[in-house]
């Protein structure tokens, strides 16, 4: 799956924004949203855009302004994460790529994983195709990571593309 030209469109009128920005314009396709909670493919509940934690009442409907609010601060601990992880001069559709990433894998993932050693080892595409690797959850490939992975590739390389 290739990005939609909707959110194609959105991010390139968003050029010069902070990768917080970008990311939190991304999640929405990216995670899609279900206002009642769920558990996901590996077993976690789940409400909003992705939000996990022990504040999901079950069987309470969330409101969008709710689901907002919570991707709003759920974000936070990612891009900050991802701030002081990268090393090298990162652009700001590289680092949205990878707290979008992070915000789907964990804190703990991303700084264990070779795509960061990559990234901050100045090897940029290897970094960014690394991105597809992560595809799996509970056991078994999805192809909503697939094409979750796809996009954030997209993203990753974003500028090089462009120019």
């Amino acid at each position: 799956m290739a990005m939609s030209p909707g959110l194609r469109n959105t991010l390139l009128g968003l050029s010069g924004a902070s990768a917080l920005t970008l990311a939190g314009v991304m999640i929405p396709e990216l995670e899609g949203v279900r206002y009642t909670p769920y558990y996901d493919v590996a077993g976690v509940l789940t409400v909003c855009y992705g939000h996990t934690g022990k504040d999901i009442v079950p069987g309470k409907r969330y409101t969008p302004a709710e689901c907002g609010a919570m991707l709003d601060q759920d974000l936070q601990p990612f891009a900050r994460a991802v701030e002081r992880a990268v090393t090298v001069p990162a652009d700001e559709y590289q680092k949205a790529a990878l707290i979008t990433f992070t915000y789907n894998v964990g804190i703990t993932a991303f700084q264990r994983s070779t795509l960061l050693r990559e990234l901050n080892a100045g090897h940029f595409e290897r970094a960014c195709e690394g991105l597809k690797k992560w595809t799996w959850a509970g056991g078994r490939q999805w192809k909503g990571l697939m094409n979750r992975r796809e996009v954030e590739y997209e993203v990753c390389r974003w500028n090089r593309n462009r120019s």
